[in-house]
């Protein structure tokens, strides 16, 4: 059968690099405070001055993801873009980065699952795959934060966690009877929760979309009630975790590295020891990029097949958690 196989990998991270104590000229804050409650010590964000969008992050780690694969962009059949920070309102990023690889028409799917929007994109490329609807899938998760974050004190509580990256994979259908590739993929949502964790301006229900009165009760910075996104973390991603484990019929044990979306380390923690698992095999970067959305779960996909931390035969299984609310899990395993 058919299996959606990863063919190469790459990250790109903005050269601006934001210290916890470059925060403290800002707005009142340390860098123990940061570190003690989200274990963060910095952060990449684009220039100051503006011009970098989200789609010129992805191009960056496309061409590197690319290049390991050993295609042009004109094999690819299908681009998945997951962001929450597009670079306009719209069209969708994924048709800016087509244009930038220099491509006329290969499709472009935009999607919008905040931080599992990687691992739904995962999901996607498993069903086109193996349908037969694509064979060649280019992934992209990208996010600029950094622009649209409230600087100051009052906006301490969100601005801290946030860093601008990317992330970019590509899968490859090859016909093969092992039990290879993504293997497993759990996906949900639960809506009840939209308003704990969200940027609500522009709003197509707000006539104007975005009006002063919004921008004076700061309706058009993220706002997250951290109570109820930890708790419905904690909660939810041993459960996804365990129910791909089992459609794959294998154990937490046979797993030779978690991957998590990097938001909080201490959840990824909590998640480690509600698993009982062995040290070393949660994977954390939070502390050198903080939360990239929809790039984390890629860039430290990358940085952990860079170090050498998984490879042929490796078992991985990547999981998380973000607005929506959303969650999921996906379990890999890499060729002999």
């Amino acid at each position: 059968m058919k299996r959606a196989i990863l063919k190469g990998t790459g990250r790109y991270l903005p050269p601006r690099i934001v210290t916890n104590e470059d925060l403290t000229q800002w707005m009142d804050t340390s860098d123990e405070w940061i570190q003690q409650r989200t274990g963060i010590e910095q952060r990449h964000w684009v220039p100051e001055e503006g011009g970098v969008g989200t789609s010129d992050l992805g191009l960056e780690a496309s061409k590197t993801a690319l290049d390991r694969a050993g295609w042009t962009p004109e094999d690819i059949d299908l681009i998945i873009f997951a962001t929450l920070s597009p670079d306009i309102f719209f069209p969708g990023s994924g048709c800016l980065l087509q244009h930038k690889l220099g491509l006329d028409s290969t499709p472009a799917l935009d999607i919008r699952q905040q931080c599992s929007g990687f691992l739904y994109g995962l999901e996607i490329i498993k069903a086109y795959i193996e349908s037969g609807l694509a064979n060649r899938i280019l992934l992209v998760g990208a996010e600029v934060q950094s622009t649209g974050l409230n600087i100051s004190t009052e906006g301490r509580d969100m601005t801290v966690i946030f860093g601008d990256g990317a992330g970019a994979a590509c899968f490859e259908a090859v016909d093969t009877d092992a039990e290879v590739g993504i293997l497993a993929t759990s996906m949900h949502a639960r809506g009840k929760f939209s308003d704990s964790l969200m940027t609500e301006a522009p709003a197509s229900r707000e006539n104007p979309r975005i009006n002063e009165a919004m921008m004076k009760a700061n309706r058009h910075y993220p706002y997250m009630d951290g109570k109820t996104i930890f708790r419905q973390a904690v909660t939810n991603l041993s459960k996804v975790a365990k129910k791909t484990l089992d459609q794959v019929g294998i154990s937490k044990d046979d797993i030779d590295l978690y991957i998590p979306h990097q938001a909080n380390i201490r959840i990824n923690q909590f998640f480690g020891e509600s698993m009982k698992l062995e040290e070393g095999k949660v994977f954390h970067n939070i502390q050198r990029y903080g939360n990239t959305t929809a790039g984390s779960i890629p860039i430290a996909l990358d940085e952990a097949l860079e170090m050498k931390l998984i490879g042929a035969g490796s078992t991985i299984c990547l999981l998380g958690f973000g607005a929506g609310l959303t969650w999921g899990s996906v379990i890999y395993r890499f060729p002999e």
